[in-house]
């Protein structure tokens, strides 16, 4: 099936570049021959020491790996930056000084070479990421963004015409994924770890609260799960086996509250269609779940492939090029936001 946006100007491949915390991602992508290379480096290792993101050090390691994997990236594409007809680069949410590396770098390239520039939206670009596969959804539909920064519903009638549905209150899935790692003394980063662990864990030996799933309304929190773990974890024997039970336990009501929660968007909404998008998706469990609630209740569900899940340059490059090919540019100022409203995006319409 063609996606709609294959019938946008094209304006050549745009380069785009991700930097907003710990993972330098470069791609290009064209609107009229989809994805043609993509690089990424994750700085995992080095923030492991400190057990979480020194902004700082992510900020002077994306100086280090930025122009080096642009070169890669273009190679790999078989491109000259002669041959980009566009740069996008995340402007936010993120960490400022990281956002400033991307940003500087990008805004440099294309004004050297007279071509438009556009800042993306963080969360647009994982929004927009199941895109990239073969068989694209089409709005209108619902949109779970569920991240280590955020936990969010959007109601998407069209690229670039969002509605904010439901948002955390405090802690943010993936956030709170990280901190009951952290706490029960997994690895970091602790997502992961957590989800890995919990694989291992008999079902029914815990059972935690599905938090705000008895009242109305489409909002998330998650931080007294958290506390709740915790406290059954310190009166527990705290053995291999127990650390494995409490990690599936939370791992269920993280993931049923996420399932519970999308369904009452869709019925609220009336879409049939469903995106999970966000380093969350990426969780077996939750992948698992929402695709045979799709299955028993007729809503498909879209994911894009694991590796588009955490944080890339493709998702970013896809987003840009959307903007540009409908006629949306910027001043060559170097401007990021680390906070930045989603639904105060302008609709993407051809001009």
């Amino acid at each position: 099936m063609e996606p709609s946006f294959a019938k946008l100007r094209q304006t050549g491949p745009v380069l785009g570049v991700e930097t907003s915390c710990d993972e330098t991602g470069v791609a290009v992508y064209d609107c009229a021959r989809g994805l043609l290379a993509h690089t990424l480096y994750s700085q995992i290792r080095m923030h492991a020491d400190y057990g979480g993101v020194v902004p700082e050090l992510a900020s002077r390691d994306h100086v280090r790996k930025l122009l080096p994997l642009v070169r890669e990236t273009l190679a790999r594409a078989g491109l000259g930056v002669a041959d980009l007809g566009g740069v996008a680069y995340t402007a936010g949410p993120g960490l400022v000084g990281a956002l400033l590396v991307g940003a500087t770098a990008a805004r440099a390239l294309a004004w050297s070479l007279g071509i438009p520039a556009i800042g993306v939206h963080h969360m647009e670009g994982h929004l927009l990421a199941p895109l990239l596969e073969a068989d694209p959804p089409e709005p209108p539909f619902v949109a779970l963004l569920v991240s280590g920064g955020h936990s969010m519903l959007i109601e998407v009638a069209a690229i670039g015409d969002y509605r904010l549905l439901g948002d955390t209150l405090d802690d943010a899935a993936g956030e709170a994924f990280d901190k009951t790692a952290k706490l029960m003394g997994l690895p970091y980063p602790g997502g992961p770890a957590l989800a890995k662990l919990a694989e291992q864990g008999q079902p029914g030996k815990f059972r935690f609260a599905r938090p705000m799933t008895d009242r109305p309304g489409l909002d998330f929190s998650f931080s007294g799960l958290k506390t709740q773990v915790l406290l059954a974890w310190q009166a527990s024997d705290q053995s291999d086996q127990t650390r494995a039970d409490v990690a599936c336990a939370f791992e269920e009501a993280i993931v049923e509250t996420l399932a519970i929660k999308c369904r009452r968007a869709l019925a609220q909404t009336g879409a049939r269609r469903l995106v999970i998008a966000g380093g969350v998706g990426a969780n077996r469990r939750l992948r698992a779940d929402l695709a045979s609630a799709g299955a028993r209740e007729g809503f498909s569900v879209h994911f894009p492939r694991l590796e588009f899940c955490t944080d890339n340059g493709a998702m970013i490059a896809l987003a840009g090029a959307l903007r540009l090919a409908a006629g949306q540019h910027e001043t060559s100022a170097i401007k990021v936001q680390p906070r930045w409203d989603l639904a105060s995006l302008p609709a993407l319409a051809a001009s």
